[in-house]
């Protein structure tokens, strides 16, 4: 008897073939759609997993920068990486995606060893009920994307409320949907899996999409591999509001209250 496996959907959508020294082709796929072209999160995750592909990578993602130049049409694209320069503890890269020879997306990633040093954090994950106690949130008819993600919010969840918060905190458990063992593409993506800000402070929809997403990898492999495929608690909160852009900050830890990531981004907004 043959057993067939099929291939997790967040990796179909990251799915990319070399065709050259520093060149992949990919497409987008349905399940990862957004208002406007694919969720961001994936976006990103597909620029790392190419650094991953790319024989001339070393070490481990450090910090990724990706701007969302453009708006990303259904179908193929083509994923170029370069190394920029390689020193004894990071590897410096420049990525592009591009659609009929237009780039729609730019990114940064720095890749490097890390070395056993003297370590510390200083902010605290936040004392919340697990996410076993929660129940799921609701996503059924909302954007493709979501349903990609089991969410289990604390605070600050997507669901009206009578007086328009005073705040844009969030607080959600989240693990990918069917489950799936933590790696940097997935806290990537995840790093971007929280509404507009915008959104939640006035309690309705409004044209907002990210223009730029810096994410900090802290997590070790050996943090990644005991997480494995258990919920994740993400936190953020924007800073400022004004004259159409606002910033965001944001923080994923593991159930045990290890930090895993640290991300901020620029959102455009029409309001």
């Amino acid at each position: 008897m043959t057993r067939t496996t099929t291939a997790h959907p967040f990796d179909s959508a990251l799915a990319l073939t070399p065709t050259g020294v520093g060149e992949f082709r990919g497409r987008t796929t349905a399940a990862y759609a957004n208002m406007v072209g694919p969720f961001g999160g994936v976006t990103a995750a597909t620029l790392l997993r190419a650094v991953h592909l790319d024989s001339r990578h070393i070490g481990d993602p450090i910090s990724l920068t990706v701007n969302y130049a453009g708006p990303i049409a259904e179908g193929p694209f083509v994923v170029s990486t370069q190394p920029v320069r390689t020193n004894r503890s990071t590897q410096h890269w420049t990525i592009t995606m591009a659609q009929q020879d237009e780039v729609v997306t730019t990114a940064t990633a720095v890749f490097g060893t890390r070395r056993a040093t003297w370590s510390d954090t200083e902010i605290v994950a936040p004392a919340v009920a697990p996410a076993h106690d929660l129940p799921r949130a609701d996503m059924a008819g909302l954007i493709a994307w979501v349903g990609n993600y089991d969410l289990r919010f604390v605070e600050g969840g997507i669901a009206p409320v009578e007086d328009a918060p005073t705040t844009s905190a969030t607080t959600v458990w989240v693990r990918d949907d069917p489950g799936r063992a933590l790696d940097h593409p997935a806290l990537a993506a995840m790093s971007d899996v929280f509404f507009p800000r915008v959104m939640l402070r006035l309690q309705r929809m409004v044209p907002a999409g990210t223009v730029s997403m810096t994410i900090y990898f802290h997590a070790t492999d050996e943090l990644l591999a005991a997480q494995s495929d258990r919920h994740v608690l993400a936190v953020a909160r924007a800073q400022h509001f004004g004259n159409g852009f606002f910033d965001q900050s944001a923080q994923l830890w593991s159930d045990t209250g290890e930090l895993l990531v640290t991300t901020h981004q620029l959102v455009y907004y029409k309001a």
